[in-house]
């Protein structure tokens, strides 16, 4: 069983370094009991991802490339509205990845830093840039953007 261990974190945009170039990320959800069902385009790669419940900062969690005709598919036909549409930077800092995520559409406004890492208690250093963490805030999670988007709060 794979096994997602995350961190989220919201953004002092004013002290973010210079940003390299993002993936388009257009993501929607499929209604579903007891797990999160993901429908993500990245530029022109697709995937599908199903994630357990959220225990902690850690949830299982498999993900699977699809065809990207499939994936389009799936996001008119059977995914929420509105999608989740986001630029996502990776920038390495003190040895580990984070992703900075720059939502757009309905979520507009919101930047959220996020961390993977191998276990709960992995030590990592925070960058300037980092700010509330919001990983047990579930407000924050894709999932609840698509029912409560950024802009209605």
């Amino acid at each position: 069983m794979a096994l997602e261990i995350e961190r989220k974190f919201l953004v002092d945009t004013s002290r973010l370094p210079s940003l390299p170039k993002p993936y388009t990320i257009k993501q929607g959800y499929i209604a579903a009991y007891n797990a999160t069902v993901r429908v993500r385009i990245r530029d022109k790669e697709a995937f599908l991802t199903l994630k357990g419940l959220t225990t902690g900062v850690s949830r299982s969690e498999f993900e699977y490339p699809i065809p990207l005709t499939d994936a389009e598919a799936m996001l008119s036909q059977l995914c929420e509205r509105p999608y989740i549409d986001k630029k996502r930077y990776l920038l390495e800092h003190a040895g580990h990845t984070w992703e900075l995520d720059i939502f757009e559409g309905e979520n507009e406004g919101l930047v959220i830093a996020e961390i993977e890492l191998s276990s709960e208690e992995e030590a990592f250093e925070k960058p300037e840039w980092v700010t509330t963490e919001v990983s047990d805030d579930p407000r924050y999670r894709n999932a609840y953007l698509v029912k409560k988007p950024f802009k209605s709060w």
